[in-house]
């Protein structure tokens, strides 16, 4: 009798791990982590819409309404300001280097289009760069070092529009055209999360044009030279890569499909779709991680993938623009309203 009831017990376990083994998307994949999500008090009503955090404690995000915010302990508390000038301006990206140091970057056609310069925490801001292209329009910016930085617009006029700077921003270079890859018809960037360019060590950057096709232009020089791997989705809102050859692009359309490579760009393999509706705002890799763990962010949730995106573990069903990471331990999740959720234990 005993027997029995022990199979029994055994059988009822082994119905009640496949179950939640395929809530996950299959038997095969991987056990979800103990992950903590604490909703923290930002002081604000704006939409944010980039965070960069420097480390466990100090971070950065942007936001409309010429918005900016700043942390010193993890979230505990944040200190909100405007930019002076820019109150009708949104900030769709930012990149800070410490608690004092941190640039801006705002979208729009024309002179909307600009970045700004901190070196005393938000006290005093320069206005680095105005775009004076008319049909210009500013997506996303990244920094290899506090001196060496790129941002990159939607095409003009069939030329892919990136500019460099090499001294900290006080001056900002537009590659020639003829150094870029030609840009398809009304290609342009998702510039949602800060996430659509992003950087890596020796010079590598990847720039994802979203639309009207999926393609990832990659240089690995510093923008001197560049290359393009088009992509097995119908539109990117994201690139990150956990180091030189293994990356993943997130779909900016309803699908939310993913994609990601093994080998530097040269092949794709199309993945699982993060658990809700609308696409990926943003997603990036998480730093120190002992599996290769990705999240991705969207206006109807955020969820994780324990395996480059084939497979995707809900976190929430709240609405995020971006995401990103210190560490394991420490996550930042952003979005309407003054939406900021900390994220970690993975």
């Amino acid at each position: 009798m005993r027997v029995r009831r022990l199979v029994a017990l055994l059988r009822r376990t082994a119905m009640v791990a496949c179950l939640a083994a395929c809530s996950r998307g299959g038997s095969g994949a991987p056990e979800p982590v103990a992950l903590s999500a604490v909703s923290q008090t930002s002081g604000t009503t704006q939409l944010l819409i980039g965070v960069s955090p420097v480390n466990e404690r100090v971070v950065w995000v942007s936001g409309t309404g010429g918005t900016y915010l700043r942390t010193t302990d993890g979230g505990a508390a944040w200190q909100v300001g405007r930019v002076p000038g820019a109150d009708t301006l949104q900030f769709r990206d930012v990149y800070a280097v410490d608690s004092n140091t941190a640039w801006l970057l705002s979208i729009g056609n024309g002179a909307l289009s600009r970045i700004y310069f901190t070196r005393d925490a938000g006290r005093t801001w320069t206005l680095q760069f105005t775009n004076v292209e008319p049909k210009g329009f500013y997506d996303c910016l990244d920094f290899w070092s506090p001196r060496r930085g790129i941002a990159i617009s939607d095409a003009v006029d069939g030329q892919t529009v990136v500019i460099t700077t090499t001294d900290g921003g006080e001056r900002w270079r537009r590659i020639p055209a003829a150094e870029l890859p030609a840009a398809l018809p009304g290609e342009g960037s998702f510039a949602a999360s800060g996430t659509c360019v992003i950087t890596g060590p020796g010079g590598h950057a990847w720039m994802a044009a979203g639309t009207p096709m999926a393609r990832l232009l990659h240089t690995a020089d510093y923008g001197r030279t560049w290359s393009v791997d088009t992509i097995p989705l119908s539109g990117i809102a994201s690139v990150s890569f956990r180091d030189l050859v293994n990356g993943i692009v997130l779909g900016s359309d309803s699908t939310a499909a993913t994609a990601s490579t093994h080998d530097g760009g040269r092949t794709w393999v199309r993945g699982g779709p993060p658990p809700f509706a609308l696409g990926v705002y943003g997603g990036v890799y998480v730093p120190g991680t002992r599996r290769p763990t990705v999240v991705a962010v969207g206006p109807r949730g955020s969820a994780y993938s324990l395996d480059d995106g084939a497979t995707w573990i809900a976190i929430d069903g709240n609405a995020y623009w971006s995401v990103a990471f210190a560490s394991p331990r420490a996550g930042w999740a952003v979005g309407p309203r003054g939406r900021i959720t900390r994220l970690g234990g993975f």
